[in-house]
């Protein structure tokens, strides 16, 4: 009964999501494209593999990630499965118009990429009966009543993979008790990350099977980014700063707590730092989480009189400038190469953190705010190991910034410290794939 009202709200809300769909395409074109995708209606079908010609078929594997950061993690546990699944055609899913972009390159012939079907009973149906997956592979976080309520229906066996739930999430969970258990419930298999999540998940009748790892850890930085960013970084006089993968509001406390008005005044302490003798101040990175806001954050810095570069507007390297602004996607090992430090975005707001552990696997170390719930363990282990570091507020965080650059022995501790974090937990990518092959066997 209380499925069935969810399932009215849902879809008595589809033109809002028309139109919320239409708001987004202005600032990201990507959001206009295949839209009734969302709503169960597709006009492509998995195709066959040519590397399978003259035997049977590969399994259709479903993995649903919704945005940028679990199509990335998905992509390790993709590469394992291709290698103990011959022939599988990938069925891939998302919810963001950066997922999808990034998603694309985990395609072979004969895969599919599709949007996420809205969750009204019509769209998951009609997704279910078209593309007929063997198994689903939710990523991370994603529980959708009708999505997981199908599944069983159908006897998909539907999967929760690198599992995560924070304190914050189950406490919201617990107040929909009469929506969330059932679908919680109602899953296959779940894998965590952590013990903490695994708990966090049985608390809502997950039928966790086991702690794996997080996937995030075997994803490897892109090679020629890192050379390219470290290269850049060792031409510079200066070191560098960042504040990566920024959240909204975050931009304006890194300006103000730097107390820079405007470009002269950058300038003038610059000066009085090398008449000193003191340490020349740090050049500072910004890059944005999303895209949409690039625009929005050079004119914040042109707002306080700073000199804005672009990465856009880069070719053989960095402009001169009072801020630089890492305007592109799928770069960031090459931001975290050219940075000495950086500040870790999501975690001065209070919005859980971003993901620290590819600045780990690139040797960034990074300073933490105070809000971190959503990779509370990964950042406990990166601060046990002195990978990171954790600070209150920007202010004290400009202060570690300091203390790490005049120090630069320190500074390498901290390096060493990220690279043994990353090397430390991977495998997660290998175990998991044999647990989706032993769901499929069963």
């Amino acid at each position: 009964m209380m499925r069935a009202l969810y399932s009215l709200l849902m879809w008595l809300a589809q033109p809002l999501l028309r139109r919320k769909l239409a708001r987004r395409a202005a600032a990201e074109p990507g959001y206009a494209y295949a839209v009734e995708e969302r709503f169960g209606y597709y006009a492509n079908t998995l195709g066959r593999n040519p590397a399978e010609a003259g035997a049977a078929q590969g399994p259709v594997v479903w993995v649903h990630a919704v945005s940028l950061g679990e199509t990335r993690a998905a992509a390790v546990l993709v590469a394992q499965l291709r290698l103990a699944l011959p022939g599988m055609r990938l069925l891939l899913t998302n919810g963001t118009a950066t997922g999808r972009e990034q998603g694309r390159a985990l395609l072979h012939a004969g895969d599919v990429q599709v949007w996420q079907p809205w969750d009204t009973v019509g769209a998951v149906q009609r997704f279910l009966a078209h593309f007929r997956p063997q198994v689903g592979l939710l990523m991370e976080t994603e529980i959708w009543p009708n999505l997981v309520a199908m599944c069983a229906q159908q006897q998909v066996p539907l999967c929760l993979v690198n599992a995560r739930l924070s304190e914050k999430s189950l406490r919201q969970a617990q107040r929909l008790a009469w929506l969330a258990r059932p679908a919680y419930r109602s899953l296959r298999s779940v894998w965590a990350q952590t013990e903490d999540d695994a708990r966090r998940l049985a608390a809502l009748g997950a039928p966790v099977q086991g702690v794996l790892g997080n996937l995030k850890f075997d994803a490897a930085p892109d090679a020629a980014l890192l050379a390219l960013g470290r290269q850049w970084r060792a031409a510079l006089a200066r070191p560098v700063a960042m504040l990566a993968v920024s959240r909204e509001g975050e931009e304006r406390l890194l300006l103000d707590a730097l107390k820079l008005a405007n470009a002269q005044r950058l300038a003038k302490v610059v000066a009085i730092a090398i008449e000193s003798g003191a340490p020349t101040s740090p050049q500072w990175l910004i890059v944005p989480r999303h895209p949409q806001r690039f625009d929005e954050v050079a004119q914040l810095c042109a707002d306080y009189g700073l000199r804005v570069s672009r990465r856009s507007q880069w070719s053989s390297g960095p402009l001169d400038a009072d801020i630089w602004l890492g305007d592109s996607m799928q770069e960031m090992a090459l931001y975290y190469g050219l940075a000495d430090v950086a500040l870790l975005g999501g975690s001065f707001a209070p919005l859980g953190g971003q993901n620290l552990i590819e600045a780990a696997a690139c040797g960034c170390p990074v300073i933490l705010g105070p809000s971190t719930f959503n990779f509370s363990q990964a950042a406990d282990a990166a601060l046990a190991q002195g990978a990171a570091f954790a600070e209150p507020d920007m202010a004290q965080a400009l202060k570690q910034v300091e203390a790490l650059l005049d120090q630069p022995a320190l500074l390498q501790q901290a390096r060493s410290a990220a690279e043994r974090l990353s090397q430390a937990h991977r495998g997660a990518a290998q175990r998991t794939a044999a647990a989706v092959c032993a769901v499929l066997a069963r």
